[in-house]
């Protein structure tokens, strides 16, 4: 517990440096360029797919016993549609929770989604600086390239795709969908980042024993990352944290292994 107490703090400090914090405003702007564009795209396929609605209604009144009735045909497109829905209050409701609710969700899992491939970028500057800092008696070999990474991500978010629709029969069972929701999602973050970070600093074969000797503390940190990342706007500001907090723990494990 002492040794991680202190690679957290190790990394709380790295991560406030003037060029961590350099380093930490890309994927704010990337991300938020992202989501803006993602926003207004989806919003607008939302009213398009709206189409138009046909309003029938009819008065009936009486006049010196005799009665008459009034039929009114009225043809609603796209903003019209919402302005008409949100005019009772049992739709406005369902509509304002519904454009809240989904549309704070997506937003959420864009912004971690998007935030995750932009560390991908930034992960080898920042690996560097660590090793400058704190660990220049470990060689950074590596064993990655732009075929194979772009290969991997593709299959990565592939599987999460397959996931979240294989999963869809758990999103209707309280708090199981919970886990349902957002496993598709960690699993495309934790291949990604651990990858990033390992394929940067090790050797495949010291990639594949980290794995099996150290397997579930890894993926116990990489959980607790994403945890932090479902708070909203954490993911701006803390994806280059990530990588420096990993970062220290391979580095750590990829000195005991050489030494060994």
């Amino acid at each position: 517990m002492n040794k991680e107490t202190n690679i957290f703090t190790l990394s709380i400090r790295d991560f406030f440096s003037a060029k961590m914090l350099k380093y930490s405003i890309l994927p704010f702007i990337i991300t938020m360029v992202v989501i803006y564009i993602a926003f207004f795209s989806i919003a607008g396929i939302g009213l398009d797919q709206l189409g138009t609605m046909d309003i029938h209604s009819s008065q009936t009144s009486i006049e010196n016993g005799i009665p008459h009735t009034e039929t009114t045909n009225t043809q609603l497109e796209g903003n019209a549609i919402v302005q008409y829905l949100m005019s009772f209050a049992i739709t406005s409701w369902i509509i304002s929770f519904l454009v809240y609710a989904v549309g704070g969700f997506l937003i959420l899992y864009v912004s971690i989604f998007v935030a995750t491939l932009v560390i991908g970028f930034l992960t080898p500057p920042v690996l560097k600086e660590l090793q400058l800092r704190h660990y220049q008696d470990v060689e950074m070999t590596g064993y990655s390239n732009l075929i194979e990474g772009m290969f991997l991500m593709l299959k990565w978010a592939a599987i999460m795709f397959l996931l979240f629709l294989v999963m869809i029969p758990l999103y209707f069972i309280p708090f199981v969908n919970l886990i349902a929701l957002n496993f598709p999602l960690y699993y495309f973050f934790h291949k990604m980042i651990t990858y990033d970070i390992s394929s940067t600093i090790c050797t495949r074969e010291e990639d594949k024993k980290i794995k099996f000797f150290s397997a579930n503390k890894i993926r116990f940190k990489t959980l607790a990352l994403y945890l932090v990342s479902l708070v909203p706007f954490a993911i701006f500001f803390g994806a280059i944290f990530y990588v420096i907090y990993l970062g220290h723990t391979y580095f750590i494990e990829v000195r005991r292994i050489r030494a060994n």
